[in-house]
């Protein structure tokens, strides 16, 4: 079995079990999109900028209300979710070109999931050979452009649709 090291990541798993508050609804109650990071708006979700990216335009999809079940979740969400994520591929193909995705939900603690109880949908661009030696031999993370950066370059196309 291969290990994949991902310390850049630190920050956010020291972190996660300190918060006292969701962070979805803590992006929602900013009321400032740029702030949050949020590109997009719809009638029963936003999409947003993660904030520990594995890669450039690592974007989450998440609905307004805070809910852990997706499978219990109104339809008209889930569906304006999966309209969310197809117009994130094409965004982000648009911008950035990407070799490839991943895409998906971790549910659960167990699961992996850093926020359990507001169910998210990870949009994450990959390209061919986009894990280099810097992660685990220098523990550092090369990225090729800030949040701010990735947030000016993505806004303008998820205002045109």
């Amino acid at each position: 079995m291969e290990y994949i090291s991902a310390p850049w990541r630190e920050e956010y798993v020291k972190n996660i079990y300190k918060m006292t508050e969701c962070i979805f609804c803590r992006a929602l109650r900013l009321k400032n999109d740029r702030k949050a990071y949020i590109l997009h708006r719809g009638s029963h979700n936003f999409i947003m900028l993660n904030k520990f990216p594995y890669t450039p335009g690592h974007l989450i999809i998440a609905p307004y209300r805070h809910i852990a079940s997706f499978d219990r979740a109104k339809k008209e969400i889930t569906h304006e979710m999966t309209d969310f994520l197809k117009l994130s591929l094409k965004v982000l193909k648009k911008k950035y070109h990407p070799h490839g995705f991943n895409t998906g939900m971790n549910l659960g603690n167990s699961a992996g999931a850093g926020v359990a109880d507001h169910y998210h949908l990870h949009v994450i661009p990959r390209w061919v050979g986009d894990s280099n030696f810097m992660p685990l031999v220098g523990k550092t993370k090369v990225t090729l452009e800030d949040l701010n950066t990735t947030y000016d370059r993505l806004l303008p196309v998820f205002q045109k649709g």
